[in-house]
């Protein structure tokens, strides 16, 4: 990990930190964060969707979620009873606020969807807060 107090640029190449696999149900392919590189506001990762692949309902608690889709295609259910829904496609954003409860689907059962996903706390997985009475709601 690099020292923050450095105030040095760090590049992080495509892999070189491997992945990991989220509470939410996920791999992620580690990108920056508290861990790779001392972030202390943000961080950054890589996520792939495996056809026909699903989160597991949950929330942020305290940070905001951004997303961009790279390819493919996704619905994220979301709000009180996951009773809200929003597509996304490659080169749409994705906005979740704090504390909002979410469930991603990809809506193919052939490709993946890969999206950059930036989150405003550099410990990403610290405020996920799983919500398995959701998790029905969503066939």
């Amino acid at each position: 990990m690099s020292d923050p107090k450095t105030k040095a640029c760090v590049v992080i190449h495509s892999g070189a930190e491997g992945s990991y696999a989220g509470k939410q149900g996920f791999a992620y392919f580690a990108g920056l964060s508290a861990q790779t590189v001392g972030t202390r506001g943000i961080c950054m990762h890589l996520l792939n969707v495996p056809p026909g692949g699903r989160a597991k309902a949950h929330l942020h608690a305290n940070h905001e979620t951004a997303l961009y889709v790279i390819s493919g295609e996704a619905i994220t259910w979301y709000g009180e009873n996951l009773g809200e829904s929003a597509i996304t496609r490659a080169g749409d954003f994705l906005y979740i606020p704090a504390g909002v409860p979410h469930l991603p689907v990809n809506l193919s059962q052939t490709e993946s969807c890969i999206a950059v996903v930036a989150r405003t706390d550099p410990n990403e997985q610290e405020s996920v807060v799983l919500l398995p009475q959701l998790d029905a709601v969503i066939p």
